[in-house]
């Protein structure tokens, strides 16, 4: 079966948030489209969550993914996974770790054995799962074990704007510290790859953001833009990219500006997520850029304070699940899923 026929594989999230509800909000938005996913999540869950809430969701315990195109028209599939506690809104469990983790781990390993297109993965709660013993900051560090893949990217992406921090999920004095003109190389690299392959732009264009205010004037306010950064626009250049920096990043985001390129790289965490949730809260897409599958989550949190209330928004699950399928399909008809990539200079 081709990419575009296969279900998107759902992760159950973490169960005392908000996933579970907007889970059976995304099917009731889908089905009429005929967009098939499947949950990994406890369905005995999941049903009583419907029936709190007063959601219409029939729910359909399926045991292997292809038995999803079939049922989710009536129902919504759920691969089971069991959770090892009673789930309390608001109120998560670190017993269920494993669970949360294990819905992770069967999704991808779906995609990689060609029985999902995709997968699509609700929020987790990071100190959660560290207090469980889980070693990596987040999504994108685990997907990258999960896969066999050393360096995976992080993108957030809203129909406005693509933004990709070089540094992740570290403090701000640390991330820093972290930034090196090898890490933002690389960065440059997966994103215009992943740009051609999976956003079907032929000739992507990427702009660099500085890291001091003004770019560094010229060194007076930093000297990382002629020390790091500039280095590493250089280099990508010189692997025959077009990029342009580094640029100022408070004049990088208005919308004229943004008209100019196709993503930017952020020197760390918040100068990336800042505009791209103030251009587009409701619509950002959390995407896992260089894996040998395709991965896009929500871009929000569990929502402790709401969750278990029926009052969260689904609209960045929906932009989730839309943009997987639409990642997968641009691998199926372009050049091909990243397993089988033609190199990049540089590789």
């Amino acid at each position: 079966m081709t990419p575009l026929g296969l279900p998107l594989a759902l992760t159950m999230g973490e169960p005392a948030g908000i996933g579970g509800e907007i889970t059976l909000m995304a099917w009731n938005a889908e089905r009429s489209r005929g967009q098939t996913f499947f949950a990994i999540d406890d369905p005995d869950r999941l049903a009583a969550l419907a029936r709190r809430l007063h959601i219409d969701v029939p729910i359909k315990a399926i045991a292997e993914p292809g038995e999803a195109a079939s049922i989710f028209s009536a129902a919504l599939p759920v691969l089971p996974q069991p959770l090892a506690v009673p789930v309390r809104p608001g109120d998560p469990d670190p017993a269920n770790a494993k669970a949360v983790l294990g819905s992770i781990a069967r999704a991808v390993a779906a995609a990689l054995q060609g029985q999902a297109a995709g997968v699509v993965t609700n929020p987790i709660n990071k100190k959660v799962l560290a207090e469980a013993g889980f070693p990596h900051p987040g999504h994108t560090e685990y997907l990258g074990e999960l896969t066999g893949v050393a360096h995976p990217v992080m993108m957030l992406a809203c129909p406005g704007l693509r933004v990709v921090p070089v540094t992740i999920h570290a403090p701000l004095r640390t991330a820093i510290g972290q930034l090196t003109a090898a890490a933002i190389v690389m960065a440059g690299r997966v994103t215009a790859r992943a740009l051609v392959e999976d956003f079907a732009i032929a000739a992507p264009r990427i702009a660099v953001a500085g890291l001091n205010p003004h770019a560094g004037e010229d060194g007076l306010l930093g000297s990382e833009e002629k020390d790091i950064i500039a280095p590493a626009v250089d280099r990508l250049r010189a692997e025959g990219l077009v990029v342009v920096g580094p640029l100022p990043a408070d004049s990088l985001f208005h919308a004229r500006a943004r008209a100019e390129y196709d993503a930017v790289l952020c020197m760390y965490h918040d100068q990336a997520l800042i505009p791209l949730k103030t251009i587009d809260f409701d619509h950002g897409v959390d995407v896992t850029l260089g894996l040998p599958i395709v991965r896009t989550s929500p871009d929000h949190g569990t929502a402790f304070e709401i969750a278990g209330r029926g009052i969260a928004r689904v609209d960045s699950l929906l932009a989730a699940l839309r943009l997987a399928r639409n990642m997968a399909g641009n691998r199926a008809a372009g050049v091909g899923p990243v397993r089988g990539r033609p190199a990049l200079a540089g590789d």
